[in-house]
């Protein structure tokens, strides 16, 4: 991919995620709105806790690390003219078993719901809201197992519109489910929406995934033809021509001869492009580390199921409006991976690293001025989202408070989401990533079960943070023979001044939020005070080039303005 696709490419699936994201923030409007933050909210979020697992385990995290490698490699082998379509091979051995077992864990979660709400939430009064939302959202494993499997799919081929819209038509679905049968079935709707969004989700990606998967070569059938491929300064071998269409109908390319085997350069010639079958051990530790990234939901959950009524929700509210910033800056890896695991295919390690530690950067920086602004302008953030109807201003000083904690956490979870994609991305079972997310979710129990008496849910989102951050300090250290051997040190010292750029902006921007008496002028206020002082502070640094991740920064920017301006 030359430079100029992957800004495009980012620039479409960065612009639909934050709709989808957007969306989202009026799907938990409107559930505060209709319902509050009560004993009914609090049993279907437990309901939640359904579809939060299935989209990491189906669609974010899990199906996709061992997809997109697989994929990659079958797509590099029909390049070079293997023999049959390894393609429809690969979508012929894995998507019909696949989907079976996708049916099969949402019949036993609907058949098991009972048992499945008491180990949730073990001190949730009154469990049989919950067990109905937890039957209607079991649906939801099937159609984002079916969902995600398209998504990996399509990003591997580097289609991304339909995969980046599955939000979009997820949200829509569970909003006017609410809107429609609330007034009916209370918040049993919204459980229905996870249903109606799970079948949209796949419809939005099919017929996409159908038109590639009638293409028998890579070369001649795309949308104006290219010979050579785009390097990652935006040089090319060979004569391109460069798609003038979004990257839903870009050409997909030929990878250039692979460099002979060696310590660095992955795989040799008798290897790259082979197809391999999915293997069962790849999908166990990518399905496993996903499970326990996400069970931190049920650590959550399960200590705050005896905490006063709304506790549940107050996370939940702190939790999804503060990972926004980690959501956004995770954009460019969406993209990249699947430059990262061609890369390994075609066995250029060197082209794998420069990738990987650039996405380092880049995430890590947008997410700490994210935090930045999270931490600031906390109050004024949730009373603008949310402050409204059965959401009192007492709901708003809780979850705001919840969410300054959680944002402490954020730049462990960006590493964490950047970090294990380079374990995975060479298609191989990888241990190491699982061990170190389990040493996180340990500790997350440990420090919840000690912080959730004398602080309560404060003390559970400090936990939550402290897990993650040790998750992510463990990848990093590990990183090397098991995955993409970044250079840690210049990672590391790249990280250094954002990181003081947003401890420095954080209380500027408190202080100018504070000043107005609206909520919105406050949020704005303060929003731009503290981009302001760490843009400032970061460019500051960077003259002196004490900023690696700077680079990468200013490198991007001109990339996405170049990709608006064509």
């Amino acid at each position: 991919m030359s430079r100029r696709f992957l800004a495009r490419a980012t620039l479409v699936t960065a612009s639909l995620s934050v709709a989808g994201a957007v969306l989202g923030l009026v799907r938990d409007q409107t559930l505060a709105r209709l319902f509050g933050a009560g004993r009914g909210t609090d049993a279907f979020l437990v309901a939640w806790t359904v579809p939060e697992f299935a989209a990491t385990l189906l669609i974010e995290d899990g199906l996709a690390f061992a997809l997109i490698p697989a994929f990659s490699r079958a797509l590099s082998g029909r390049a070079r003219g293997a023999a049959g379509d390894p393609v429809r091979a690969l979508v012929g051995s894995t998507l019909p078993r696949l989907s079976l077992a996708f049916a099969a864990v949402g019949a036993l979660l609907a058949a098991t719901a009972p048992q499945v709400v008491a180990a949730l939430a073990p001190g949730l009064p009154g469990t049989a809201l919950a067990v109905d939302c937890t039957r209607l959202t079991a649906t939801c494993v099937l159609s984002f197992g079916l969902a995600g499997y398209c998504s990996a799919a399509l990003r591997a081929h580097r289609r991304f519109f339909a995969p980046a819209a599955i939000y979009v038509a997820y949200n829509t679905g569970i909003i006017a489910a609410m809107v429609v049968l609330g007034g009916r079935l209370g918040v049993r709707s919204a459980a229905v929406g996870v249903a109606v969004g799970g079948c949209l989700m796949i419809a939005v990606q099919l017929p996409s995934l159908l038109a590639r998967l009638r293409r028998r070569s890579e070369r001649g059938t795309a949308t104006g033809a290219e010979t050579g491929r785009g390097t990652e300064s935006g040089t090319t071998t060979g004569t391109t021509t460069a798609p003038e269409t979004a990257p839903e109908t870009a050409p997909e390319t030929a990878p250039e001869t692979a460099p002979e085997n060696g310590p660095e350069n992955g795989p040799g010639p008798g290897s790259v492009g082979r197809a391999r079958p999915l293997g069962a051990a790849v999908v166990a530790t990518v399905l496993l580390f996903a499970l326990c990234r996400q069970s931190q939901v049920l650590v959550e959950r399960f200590f705050a199921s005896p905490l006063p009524a709304g506790a549940i929700s107050h996370l939940n509210y702190a939790q999804k409006v503060a990972q926004m910033p980690m959501v956004l800056s995770l954009m460019v890896c969406t993209v990249t991976f699947p430059v990262v695991a061609r890369a390994l295919a075609d066995g250029d390690t060197d082209r794998a690293r420069t990738r990987v530690e650039r996405d380092l950067a880049l995430a890590a920086s947008l997410v700490l001025l994210g935090t930045a602004g999270i931490v600031a302008c906390a109050p004024q953030i949730i009373e603008v989202l949310f402050q409204r109807g059965a959401f009192t201003a007492a709901d708003t000083a809780a979850t705001a408070a919840v969410m300054r904690v959680y944002a402490l956490g954020l730049l462990g979870q960006t590493l964490t989401g950047v970090l294990v994609r380079s374990y995975f991305s060479a298609g191989r079972a990888a241990w190491y990533p699982v061990g170190a997310m389990a040493a996180g979710v340990a500790a997350t129990t440990v420090l919840s079960a000690a912080a959730v008496g004398p602080w309560g849910v404060a003390g559970i989102a400090a936990a939550n943070a402290a897990g993650i951050t040790l998750t992510a300090v463990l990848l990093l250290a590990g990183m090397g023979a098991r995955s993409v051997p970044v250079r840690t040190r210049r990672v590391l010292r790249g990280l250094c001044g954002p990181a003081a750029a947003g401890l420095a902006a954080v209380p500027a921007g408190a202080w100018a939020a504070g000043r107005p008496r609206s909520a919105v002028a406050g949020l704005a206020t303060g929003g731009l005070t503290a981009a302001a002082v760490f843009a400032l502070l970061v460019l500051a640094l960077g003259a002196g080039g004490r900023v690696p991740a700077l680079r990468s920064v200013r490198s991007v920017t001109r990339r996405l303005t170049h990709g608006r301006s064509r």
